[in-house]
Order: structure tokens, then C-alpha cells, then sequence
């Protein structure tokens, strides 16, 4: 990445011995894991400058986190040039990325808006479960085994196999027990 951005003549490269004058520190991660964010809060509490992060995929909370951590902006990995992290360096250098708070605020905004334009519109009910899908989980969360959900709701045990397995895929859940704690968690039954 240091050569990328080293074609820019408003960026400058610094090595570890200099690094006390960077403006700007750039961060690279395939993931935003809960090591990366430590690796984040580690480079903050040392350097105390603006971030630009370089990853692909943002772990639960790591958003936030990376927000605490003075992270001003994020830039898709698989699509990083040398002029768009250049730009985001010399932006963030000048004050002009938006504060923390700015930038939860524009996201919780984006977020809402996903939800309402695209994920809203696709739910069969109000809890993005079907009655089928419901009556298995509560069933689930009484304690019941497939076979017995299979013969208290009428269903082939094939099928109720099916609707677990749709329900754990869909919402990206672990396994049944998960599935049934984020379904009382998030009021779905």
C-alpha cells in the first residue's frame, strides 16, 4: 500500500522511526475482527491521530468500535486505489472526515434507511418469520425435540429439519439454540 501512495505528492509515507510525524494513520485488515479493534485501540492510544481503515468485512460491534478508535474513514478492500486511499489520507488530515459522532449519526441514518427501503419490504410478517417458522421455534424453546415438533404440529420430521435449517441460514445463527435465543431476544416469539 506504501507504494500507492507514495505516486501522491501531498502524501507522504513515513517509516516506523518518523511515524511521530504522520498526520494520518492508514489500517489495513482483511476483517474487522476483535483483534483487529484491539490492534485498533492499541495504534489510537499511541498515536492518537485520525485512522483510515482498509478492510473488507465488519464484525458485530466492530463498527462502533472502530468509530471510538478515531477511525474517520473506511474503504472497501477489494476496491482500494492508490488515489482513493490518497484522498481519504489528505481529507482526514485536514479535518474535513466528519467527527465520531458525525459519522455514527450518517451511518445509523443508512441503516435505517436499508431497513425501511429494503429489508421491510421483504419480511412475510412482522417478525421476518413465517407462522410455520414461529410455531417450530417456540416449540424449540419449550424444550421439544424434532420428532416431537414433527408430531405436535403434524409435520414430516424431514420437514421440520427444512424449517430449522431455512431459519438458522437465513438469520446466519449458529445452530438451534441460538436460533431460539435470538428469536426471544429480538421478540420473534
Amino acid at each position: 500500500m506504501a507504494d500507492r501512495l507514495g505516486d501522491h505528492a501531498s502524501v507522504r509515507v513515513v517509516d516506523d522511526r518518523a511515524r511521530d510525524e504522520a498526520e494520518v494513520v492508514v489500517a489495513a485488515f482483511d476483517r474487522l475482527s476483535a483483534d483487529a479493534v484491539a490492534a485498533l485501540r492499541a495504534v489510537t492510544t499511541e498515536f492518537g491521530k485520525p485512522i483510515v481503515l482498509v478492510t473488507d468485512r465488519i464484525e458485530a460491534g466492530g463498527l462502533a468500535a472502530a468509530v471510538d478508535c478515531r477511525v474517520v474513514a473506511i474503504l472497501p478492500r477489494s476496491a482500494v486505489t492508490g488515489t482513493r486511499v490518497a484522498d481519504s489520507v489528505r481529507l482526514a488530515a485536514s479535518g474535513g472526515v466528519g467527527s465520531p459522532s458525525e459519522l455514527l449519526g450518517k451511518l445509523a441514518e443508512d441503516a435505517e434507511r436499508l431497513h425501511r427501503e429494503v429489508l421491510a419490504p421483504r419480511r412475510s410478517s412482522g417478525t421476518g418469520l413465517s407462522p410455520r417458522e414461529t410455531d417450530v421455534l417456540r416449540l424449540m424453546a419449550d424444550g421439544f425435540d424434532t420428532g416431537e415438533i414433527a408430531v405436535e404440529l403434524s409435520y414430516s420430521e424431514r420437514t421440520v429439519k427444512n424449517i430449522i435449517y431455512a431459519v438458522t441460514d437465513r438469520l446466519r445463527l449458529r445452530n438451534r439454540s441460538h436460533a431460539v435465543a435470538y428469536a426471544i431476544r429480538e421478540g420473534m416469539i
